[in-house]
């Protein structure tokens, strides 16, 4: 009987090991290639960007010119009248007639109202009556003190009955003194029923209607008169300004300054500083101003909110650039400089004083230099540009409009 020989066991398990060992090499390996791949495609993107084949931005430039940059102080203001009057009946009596118009533009002097002056006039004539029947009185107290007189040098009368008629005498003058004064103030009252206007101005809403008796010194006025023309505006100074102010060789004489609506857009009036107050508001850290204007077509209106700027000193031959061109980095300001061959370069510039839509640079810029004033964000040193078309004379080269562009003019390529 013969015997069957097995060959020797090997167990599955040992080739499946041995399949995973083998898939995951390939896995790997596929792994490094897309990785070197990607790293290549990498490098090729960065060196085509360091190169000249990186795309172009478009941006909108300036040119840096030399002019003369104001130093002001800008505030809120609050345009005050110079004399606000409250007009009043200053004796009582019925107010027979308003002769004025809501919102009358009305000078010192008109006739507001009249109150019924029968009364006054009466009064009037019996103090001059008391007055003529007292002269009258005090003339015959004279003539016998004249008499008297003679006597008492003749021996022919007794001096106690001189003595008594120079007191009669002096009774008498002093009864002539309060007539005349009683005949001047019915005089006065008279003429108070004519109610005028203390000041020049614009009257406003009528409080009382003719027909209604009023009293002296009411608390009720017949019409409010405001003075308009000139007209103050009272704004807060920060009290950072005020020795740039005091100051000032033109200070005692009135510093210039400008009232805007607002918004700040449109100018109002012209006028001069006035003067400043002479404690600062710890609450708020500023000093109250006085502002002083010419106001004859009335653009500026009491209680009116509006923007004041005060000038208080001017820069000459500054360099200056449009607001927008500025950029801030950790180092400080700088500006997008535009290169002959049409590439940027980074100029570190210190920034001066300047107004909303210019600013002055007093180191690291020449006039005549272009700046960039638009799409600046993008840019990287020595990255090239793009100028806009172009356009008609008067229109601005910058892609957004930007105000430096439209003020400096562009370089267009």
């Amino acid at each position: 009987m013969s015997q069957t020989i097995q060959p020797p066991y090997r167990p599955a398990r040992l080739k499946r090991t041995w399949r995973t060992l083998v898939g995951i090499l390939i896995v790997v390996a596929v792994a490094i290639g897309v990785g070197l791949l990607l790293a290549r495609c990498a490098t090729t993107a960065s060196q085509s960007g360091a190169g000249g084949n990186r795309p172009s931005i478009t941006v909108g430039t300036a040119t840096a010119t030399t002019g003369d940059v104001p130093i002001t102080v800008t505030a809120l203001g609050t345009v005050t009248p110079e004399a606000t009057v409250s007009v009043i009946s200053r004796v009582t009596g019925q107010l027979n007639a308003v002769r004025f118009t809501e919102g009358q533009l009305i000078h010192q002097g008109d006739v507001l109202a009249i109150i019924d002056p029968a009364p006054f006039q009466a009064a009037l004539d019996q103090a001059q009556g008391t007055l003529q029947h007292d002269e009258a009185n005090l003339a015959g107290a004279q003539v016998d003190l004249d008499r008297y007189k003679t006597l008492v040098g003749q021996n022919s009368l007794a001096r106690q009955t001189y003595e008594d008629q120079i007191a009669t005498v002096k009774q008498d003058a002093g009864v002539v003194a309060s007539d005349k004064g009683m005949v001047e103030t019915a005089r006065l009252n008279l003429v108070w029923t004519k109610i005028l206007s203390p000041v020049t101005g614009r009257v406003g809403l009528r409080q009382i209607d003719a027909g209604n008796q009023i009293s002296a010194n009411g608390a009720t006025p017949i019409a409010v008169v405001t003075q308009l023309d000139p007209i103050d505006v009272i704004f807060a100074i920060p009290e950072d300004s005020i020795p740039s102010i005091v100051r000032h060789a033109n200070f005692g004489a009135g510093l210039p300054v400008q009232a805007f609506d607002r918004t700040g857009g449109a100018a109002l009036a012209s006028g001069s500083l006035a003067t400043i107050d002479n404690v600062v508001d710890t609450t708020t850290g500023t000093v109250k101003g006085k502002a002083r204007f010419a106001n004859p077509s009335g653009s500026l209106f009491p209680n009116q909110f509006v923007n004041v700027t005060v000038l208080v000193d001017t820069l000459k031959s500054q360099v200056i650039v449009p607001t927008t061109a500025i950029r801030h980095g950790p180092s400080g300001d700088f500006v997008w400089v535009l290169q002959p061959d049409k590439t940027v370069t980074q100029r570190t510039v210190k920034s001066g004083p300047g107004s909303g839509e210019t600013t002055s640079v007093t180191s690291g810029l020449k006039a005549g230099e272009t700046v960039i004033t638009d799409g600046g964000d993008r840019l990287r040193e020595g990255a090239p540009v793009t100028l806009p078309r172009t356009h008609p004379a008067g229109a601005s080269n910058s892609t957004s409009g930007g105000a430096g562009a439209g003020v400096f003019g562009g370089a267009g390529g």
